[in-house]
């Protein structure tokens, strides 16, 4: 039986579907098409195959999440996933939260960071550099106009860069918008 994961963890839950997805052995042209290019050139997930009912809008945002999420120069990959992780915490993304967690852990080689943010969410309290990143990413999320151009020179003032920024706002941004699709088309499980 599975069981609804309500809990932030960065053991990474089963993704359920509501709605059935696609198959690949009975995907149009169109939907093959939109899933040669898939989020971070793994294996299909069912989140990706659900998104092939609308092969248009897949094909714009698999290359969009991969050069958002994986592009070269800029942020760190693990800032990006912290910022993934931030934004995940303030729309209550268990799955999200628990996928990017999970690889920020890996990139780090460390799980305190993730720790103290399951623990006390978006009051947890991190090392300077990686504090500026997740409440930059949290206020980004919870109300856009509250990320002020202080906050930008905040994150100035410890050494990132433009792009770096950028990459931050494009990482955090792209989950408010995940978050969403994730919580609609299914939930995250444990069976």
């Amino acid at each position: 039986m599975s069981v609804p994961v309500h809990d932030f963890t960065a053991e990474v839950p089963r993704w359920s579907p509501y709605i059935t997805p696609v198959t690949l052995e009975d995907a149009t042209p169109e939907q093959l098409d939109a899933l040669q290019i898939t989020p971070s050139n793994k294996k299909v997930s069912a989140y990706v195959l659900t998104l092939a009912h609308d092969p248009e809008s897949l094909k714009v945002r698999s290359p969009l999440f991969n050069a958002i999420m994986y592009g070269k120069g800029g942020l760190s990959s693990a800032e990006r996933e912290l910022g993934a992780v931030g934004a995940s915490i303030v729309n209550r993304c268990v799955y999200c939260a628990a996928v990017h967690a999970s690889r920020f852990n890996q990139l780090t080689k460390r799980t305190d960071v993730i720790e103290a943010i399951f623990a006390d969410g978006v009051d947890a309290e991190l090392e300077e550099h990686q504090q500026a990143i997740f409440d930059f990413a949290v206020r980004l999320s919870k109300t856009p106009s509250e990320a002020t151009p202080a906050d930008i020179a905040a994150l100035r003032d410890l050494g990132l860069s433009k792009l770096e920024i950028l990459d931050l706002i494009l990482s955090a941004s792209i989950f408010g918008w995940a978050n969403r699709l994730m919580h609609t088309l299914g939930e995250p499980v444990r069976d």
